[in-house]
């Protein structure tokens, strides 16, 4: 139940940086690895990877890369975090450098081909070396300075990360030909990252609550991103993080109380008798218009960011302007972000399992 409910929380969210979708190759049959199409395809992942061991978020895995990456013809593209931006640099971010581990992790256990191992072993190098001596990973690494450089729960990166370091030292099927050190050096990674988890969560005058999207490495503070993602309270995020707190063997007593103060907050911060309802809208910038209604028949749901000091649900639009309803902020934004799910639903089915222990 709590595999499926952390599933569920890391499925949630979608960005212009689609193409890669490397999950998709992760559950293919085993003999699709020794296919034509699974041989090339990852041969092609291993061509995309980094000189120092990471992937970009935007590439096409059914081919390989070229030689030279033509510049990006997409419209709006917010300077400094476009496309060609993205070209020289490695991230965790939109699940990339730890799903083509996986991928290729799965490769080396079917196939046995050597240059999947050397290239996850590349991959997996990488990992180690971006995160920070807090214990956080960053979004994108060899550090930049831009937002990058905060250790980012966003969109479940650094959980993506750890999840990846846990299922590798605790011998999953796919990751058995890993070495014995190599599994200690992710337990221990992995170890760090859940303390500089329970540091950064916030504490508010309501008390210990839940985390931001991002945080700064060395203070913990939360911090904003893109301009439309300031510093909140993320009830997006905070699930998946709370749900794998919970699945750790023996916590000791600080990720216990983060545990239940998260769940608290959960609780307190639910919102009942509205839902979202999208209508379809050819003329709108994503094809449907988005507005809040009452439903006393709804079921809870949290919103994306809440204020830091009053508990407020707040939504921005790309000038950075805090306001206080969906319908403030322009339709492009709108319907182009996830601002209301039932996020909380998973912590509590997972918390109910947890709590019966």
């Amino acid at each position: 139940m709590i595999k499926q409910a952390i599933a569920i929380v890391l499925l949630v969210g979608s960005s212009v940086f689609a193409a890669a979708d490397i999950g998709q190759y992760r559950n293919r049959p085993a003999d699709w690895f020794s296919t034509d199409e699974g041989k090339q395809v990852v041969g092609n992942i291993i061509s995309w990877q980094n000189a120092n061991g990471g992937w970009w978020k935007a590439y096409d895995p059914a081919k390989p890369r070229p030689e030279h990456i033509a510049p990006s013809t997409e419209p709006n593209q917010i300077p400094g975090d476009d496309v060609d931006s993205w070209h020289r640099t490695s991230t965790i971010d939109n699940s990339a450098t730890y799903s083509e581990l996986r991928v290729l992790a799965r490769a080396v256990t079917v196939t046995k081909r050597d240059d999947a191992k050397q290239s996850f072993e590349r991959g997996l190098k990488f990992l180690f070396e971006a995160q920070y001596p807090t214990g956080g990973w960053p979004q994108r690494f060899p550090i930049e300075n831009n937002y990058g450089r905060y250790v980012t729960f966003n969109d479940n990166a650094m959980l993506g990360v750890m999840l990846l370091l846990r299922d590798i030292f605790n011998k999953q099927e796919d990751f058995v030909f890993v070495d014995d050190a190599t599994r200690e050096k992710s337990k221990a990674a992995f170890d760090h990252g859940v303390e500089y988890i329970v540091k950064s969560q916030i504490r508010t005058p309501m008390g210990l609550t839940v985390w931001c999207q991002q945080h700064d490495p060395d203070t913990y503070e939360p911090m904003g991103a893109r301009k439309f993602e300031l510093p909140s309270l993320s009830g997006d995020e905070s699930a998946g993080i709370l749900i794998m707190l919970m699945q750790i063997p023996n916590p000791d007593e600080k990720v216990k109380a983060a545990i239940e103060a998260g769940v608290a907050w959960y609780e307190k911060s639910k919102l009942t008798g509205i839902r979202v309802e999208k209508t379809k809208n050819p003329a709108s910038p994503h094809g449907v218009d988005v507005a809040v209604v009452q439903d006393p028949s709804a079921e809870p749901i949290w919103a994306r960011f809440y204020d830091i000091d009053t508990n407020k649900p707040f939504f921005c639009d790309r000038d950075g302007v805090k306001k206080w309803s969906l319908a403030e902020i322009g339709k492009e934004r709108q319907s182009g972000y996830a601002w209301y799910r039932p996020w909380g639903k998973a912590v509590f089915a997972a918390y109910e399992k947890w709590n019966g222990k």
